[in-house]
């Protein structure tokens, strides 16, 4: 891949609002599929909002009316702001592109961060992003009152987290020693280029994720560096060391064409 162009939109008081950030992706996106510049990541810091992805149901957006962004990404709901590194890769990747393989670039990059800060991280299966994990089940604290073979949020498909109090609050997933998302990714590729890409929770105030369903995930959590290593982290901390693992791993990796399998023909009487 060629060499990675980093851009700073905004950080602190500079933070970027989120639609024209959107827009400054969208002139980025064209220039790089016009090759008028080389791939590009944007990073910087947002102004609090919720953005919902194509996936989204209504019955993970806010319940008090909070507006959301609807964008055009791949994934569901989350949240942007204060506290979240934010980085939007836009890169140009053989085509038919191979969205898992660039998704799963982002994640190497990430964890690598994450170990950089001490903090150990994973894949979970079948859920994009980077995860701090959790206690095996058996050893989490009972919620309620109850085991964790009564765990609503299991047992009841319309069990709402955000109705229930501060037990079963995402922000709190670190307490109850569950699966705790980390870094989020949600992308979109168009044109053989991509846009979107991460956040990074360094220190944020996590309980903006109580009001949604983060990610549709409804028996999981959120979690950040700043909680995870029991001090405070800023993200002048943390850019150089996101910037040095996303060039390594982007800038050393060899994208190929995803692999088409076509089914055999069948022979007609």
């Amino acid at each position: 891949m060629s060499e990675l162009r980093y851009v700073h939109l905004g950080f602190g008081e500079e933070s970027v609002e989120y639609r024209e950030a959107w827009q400054e992706q969208r002139r980025v996106h064209a220039a790089r599929f016009a090759d008028e510049l080389p791939d590009t990541c944007l990073l910087l810091e947002h102004q609090s909002v919720y953005t919902a992805g194509r996936r989204t149901a209504d019955s993970e957006r806010p319940l008090d009316g909070t507006p959301v962004v609807d964008v055009d990404r791949g994934g569901k709901i989350t949240w942007h702001g204060p506290g979240q590194l934010v980085g939007y890769p836009i890169l140009k990747l053989p085509r038919p592109v191979d969205v898992i393989a660039h998704v799963r670039r982002l994640e190497d990059a990430l964890i690598r961060v994450a170990a950089e800060f001490g903090v150990e991280t994973s894949r979970v299966e079948g859920r994009s992003g980077v995860w701090v994990l959790g206690d095996p089940v058996e050893e989490r604290p009972a919620l309620g009152g109850l085991t964790l073979d009564f765990d609503p949020r299991l047992q009841d498909d319309e069990f709402d987290p955000r109705l229930n109090g501060p037990e079963y609050a995402p922000s709190n997933a670190g307490q109850r020693r569950e699966d705790r998302k980390l870094a989020a990714i949600g992308i979109r590729i168009a044109k053989g280029v991509t846009m979107h890409g991460f956040s990074l929770n360094v220190n944020p105030d996590n309980t903006w994720f109580d009001r949604i369903v983060p990610c549709g995930i409804r028996d999981a959590g959120v979690t950040s560096l700043a909680y995870e290593l029991g001090r405070d982290v800023t993200i002048a901390e943390v850019l150089p060391s996101v910037e040095r693992h996303l060039r390594d791993v982007l800038e050393g990796a060899e994208p190929k064409p995803r692999a088409i399998v076509r089914e055999p023909e069948r022979a007609t009487a």
